[in-house]
């Protein structure tokens, strides 16, 4: 295919008809536009990321189905649908690569002589044509190029519009292609699904040209026809899905299925301890095969029951690298003895899984058979490995950070929650993101002199930044109370506190800054502001029964005092919030909670809760609420608050959620 013919810059404000029928087609073939406009249609919009082919062939395959089931298609032109999966996903892989745009993909039946399925692909990057090279740099992926060479060989017509800020690439399609040979070893459908294990009786696979020699299929017509068809949607449709994978061992399993039986009949995938250092060649006693070697994680074969035995061979001779940091196959021994009487002879090669120049694993691929494993096939194998040690580089990152995060946040918060003589507590604590320290916080400890102490806490921002603040906040806070600081008097020394270490960051970010040479700091290294929203209170039970509460309320939603007939009241008044002014004086209110009383202490994470334009707190929602659980202890307080609030959003939390229920009883 030559290289595409560039148009003209069209204006259309108003887009009425396809991109294909606004302007002239680029090609002979290109169809005309259907006055009677289309038969059944589907349109979206995605954003231009890896996870935009997948989505689009999965909204067309549905489209298809539905079609098939009003009886827009017959059975007979299936190869229709076939055909367009394919196509679908280069057009779209096309604009993502090389437009890294938002991507729109409409797709519609046209009936003339014959059905005829037209799909468009727009992006909003015209100044960067669909790439069509005919030959590739060492350093880039296969697929990269070779998409519209397969768009070409598919549709009956196809062709590239460019508007004002946008180019659309379209295709027609009718199930007999444009440049195929007249006759197909396979259909695209065989071409995508598994093959066959060749281990398989003879009669359940040989097709056209397929000798069997010694118990194996002959199968190089098959690979070139898999090749030049399916091997680019196959390294899609494995980014997308190893793409989404946090886990290393789940890697290692998706990788084992997405190998076999379509480019081997058995493979394995051996992780390592990144701080493993080996030598020698594979099998090396000194090397992998001791402690500390690589861990045998997956062993895939194409018949379930040689999978056992595959893995005891394969776990007594662990490869160990001999090049360093090399990807390229080397050869690998073949366990014979574990594939049974038709697995004697065959191939097998095994490649470093390498991501930002660390060694995270290898892979080992085998095929029976005495033809070997063809050139074609092991460039896709090291191709395709490139992506999962990526995708293994991304799951130990992903574990080491929620690792750090965890330990954080327990360091963060308290080990365990006091015990208050005559008052029952119920907590919730819902961080919004799992994977990194929370913005909100809490305490209940004792302070001496028969007195104990609360706090629920939220910091600006979430992540690091909020950390700080809470590791300075949370400590300090129980220094005061224990030394004998009343309410007021340490929300007063805990203002200047953030102040004072405010100004110390801002200097060190101005020191930083001169030391730059008045270059822009990278992010983070600026001044941070730290303000915090602060509830804190003191306990004291009284010798009568209840408990006195004393309590101050800094730029935090206002406590909610609950009585046993079900009125509810704030049990304290706002103030400013901590960190901002200079010199704040703070004032606290004591309460006293007779026994039936319960004191709700939330974070905005509970009052801020959206569904739509509306908040949960709207109209003395959360009173309203609390006004419900007249009559229930803590505990089912607390639960009822939480589960009103996760059904008034619907959706996952926005932001973090704690609650404290406090019930003299």
């Amino acid at each position: 295919m030559g290289a595409i013919p560039t148009q003209r810059e069209i204006v259309s404000r108003v887009r009425e008809a396809p991109a294909h029928d606004a302007a002239p087609a680029q090609h002979d073939a290109a169809p005309a536009h259907d006055t009677a406009g289309p038969r059944a249609q589907g349109r979206a919009t995605m954003p231009g990321s890896p996870l935009a082919p997948g989505s689009a062939r999965a909204l067309v395959r549905a489209s298809f189905d539905e079609w098939t089931g009003c009886g827009l298609l017959r059975p007979e032109q299936q190869r229709v649908a076939e055909d367009a999966m394919v196509v679908v996903s280069e057009l779209v892989t096309n604009a993502v690569v090389h437009a890294g745009t938002d991507v729109e993909v409409d797709w519609w039946l046209e009936e003339r002589e014959e059905t005829a399925f037209v799909v468009e692909v727009t992006d909003h990057h015209p100044s960067r044509a669909p790439r069509d090279h005919p030959g590739e740099t060492p350093y880039e992926t296969p697929e990269f190029g070779r998409g519209l060479r397969l768009v070409a060989s598919l549709a009956e017509s196809w062709g590239v519009t460019y508007r004002t800020g946008a180019k659309s690439v379209w295709a027609r399609l009718t199930g007999r292609g444009g440049t195929l040979p007249d006759e197909r070893q396979l259909k695209v459908a065989e071409i995508l699904a598994p093959e066959p294990p060749q281990h398989a009786p003879a009669h359940a696979h040989a097709g056209a040209g397929g000798a069997e020699r010694g118990g194996c299929v002959h199968r190089p017509e098959r690979d070139r026809d898999w090749l030049n068809r399916g091997a680019l949607s196959f390294l899609a449709e494995a980014s997308d899905l190893l793409a989404g994978q946090l886990d290393e061992n789940l890697v290692a399993a998706l990788t084992g299925q997405l190998i076999v039986p379509r480019l081997a009949d058995w493979c394995a995938v051996w992780l390592e301890d990144e701080a493993t250092v080996r030598g020698g060649g594979w099998g090396d006693s000194g090397g992998a095969g001791g402690a500390g070697g690589p861990r045998l994680a997956r062993v895939w074969h194409g018949s379930e029951n040689r999978i056992e035995e595959l893995r005891h061979a394969l776990e007594k001779d662990p490869p160990c690298a001999q090049s360093g940091l090399r990807s390229g196959p080397e050869p690998y021994p073949w366990p014979g003895a574990a594939l049974g009487p038709q697995g004697t002879h065959g191939s097998a090669l095994a490649y470093r899984l390498i991501a930002g120049g660390r060694p995270l694993g290898t892979l080992v691929i085998g095929r029976s058979g005495p033809d070997g494993i063809p050139d074609e096939i092991t460039g896709l194998v090291e191709d395709f490995g490139r992506r999962v040690a990526l995708a293994i580089g991304a799951a130990r990152q992903y574990a080491r950070q929620a690792t750090i995060s965890a330990v954080l946040q327990r360091g963060l918060l308290p080990g365990a929650v006091a015990e208050i003589p005559g008052v029952r507590s119920a907590l919730v604590y819902e961080p919004c993101d799992k994977g990194g320290p929370s913005g909100d916080f809490y305490d209940l400890f004792p302070a001496g002199d028969g007195r104990w102490c609360f706090a629920v806490g939220d910091v600006q921002g979430k992540g690091p930044e909020a950390a700080v603040v809470i590791g300075l906040a949370r400590p300090w806070l129980r220094l005061l109370a224990r030394e004998g600081y009343r309410v007021a008097d340490v929300l007063d020394r805990l203002n200047q506190l953030l102040l004072d270490d405010a100004t110390e960051a801002a200097d060190a970010a101005a020191r930083a800054l001169v030391a730059a040479g008045g270059r822009a700091l990278p992010p983070g290294d600026g001044p941070q502001t730290r303000f915090l929203s602060l509830l804190y209170g003191e306990l004291t039970p009284l010798d009568g029964g209840g408990v006195r509460c004393t309590l101050a309320s800094a730029g935090h939603p206002l406590p909610l005092l609950l009585g046993p007939d079900g009125e509810v009241r704030t049990a304290a008044r706002p103030q400013t919030l901590l960190g901002v002014v200079e010199d704040e004086t703070y004032t606290s209110e004591t309460i006293e909670l007779m026994p039936g009383d319960s004191l709700l202490c939330v974070t905005d994470g509970v009052t801020e809760r959206r569904s739509g334009s509306r908040q949960f707190d709207d109209g003395d929602g959360l009173a309203r609420a609390l006004a419900g659980c007249a009559g229930l202890n803590a505990d089912l307080i607390a639960e009822r608050i939480r589960r009103l609030v996760h059904e008034f959003g619907g959706g996952q939390p926005e932001d973090d959620l704690a609650l404290l229920v406090l019930q003299a009883e």
